[in-house]
């Protein structure tokens, strides 16, 4: 049986003894671990990678773990693609951040459009985006990723296409079905480096937003002749650019 991965956001030391987070330290009680038990803790912010460590002791309200040895294993793509997408409702965008994480998602900016049904601002709009974070670490611990996606702030697609930063995230690219799109493939075994991706609510991006994208430097790309929902849209958009080669080892050009 593998060792339960732990996430600890702590650079660690070989032979130091720490106490995990009570969220973490409940997890390791209902596995019912004994000390001596082996783990695997991850979120180092300084080495990255892992270490192999081992519970060694367990309290009522603590527990403490000893650090072993640390592992350089990154399970990240080679291309990061970050997803800017007009958040579905219900429990959909929890879905979409768990499986964006398994698939390797670089960060997630949650984004409110002229479409969206799930309007978020405040208080309530912290305890959601505190949540799907939670969900994408949950996730890591799952896929065996050492990386936890950031999931950001809730924002408007207008203010985060005004914003400076946005060029860090690399090529920006809106998913459309307007005629003349490339498909997404095309442009995926052409282009190398990290990108952008956007994507609307379940009513779609209106005219006006998709001429904003285009206005701020975004190009259009297809998925195909049927209208997924966003979910579905933003993982098949994500599994297509994390796992299709670029030009450089395809030897592929846009037409």
């Amino acid at each position: 049986m593998a060792a339960p991965r732990i996430h600890l956001p702590l650079a660690l030391q070989p032979g130091q003894t720490v106490a995990l987070p009570p969220a973490a330290a409940r997890h390791v009680q209902v596995l019912r671990l004994q000390p001596g038990a082996p783990l695997t803790l991850f979120g180092d912010p300084v080495r990255g990678g892992q270490w192999r460590a081992r519970v060694h002791a367990i309290g009522r309200r603590e527990v403490t773990v000893t650090v072993d040895e640390h592992l350089a294993l990154e399970r990240e793509p080679a291309r990061a693609v970050h997803l800017a997408v007009g958040m579905p409702a219900n429990e959909r965008m929890d879905w979409l951040v768990e499986k964006a994480t398994e698939l390797g998602v670089a960060s997630v900016q949650p984004l409110m459009t002229e479409r969206s049904v799930l309007r978020l601002s405040g208080e309530r709009a912290d305890k959601k985006v505190a949540h799907w974070q939670a969900v994408a670490v949950a996730a890591c611990e799952q896929c065996g990723g050492n990386r936890v996606p950031p999931v950001r702030p809730v924002r408007t697609l207008t203010d985060w296409l005004a914003d400076p930063a946005r060029a860090a995230l690399g090529a920006g690219v809106w998913l459309s079905l307007a005629p003349g799109s490339v498909p997404l493939p095309v442009w995926a075994a052409a282009h190398a480096g990290p990108c952008a991706v956007v994507l609307g609510p379940e009513g779609g991006l209106t005219d006006a937003e998709e001429a904003a994208l285009q206005q701020a430097g975004l190009a259009p790309l297809a998925l195909g002749a049927r209208t997924l929902r966003s979910e579905t849209a933003a993982l098949a958009a994500l599994a297509l650019l994390t796992l299709l080669p670029s030009a450089q080892t395809a030897g592929a050009a846009l037409p």
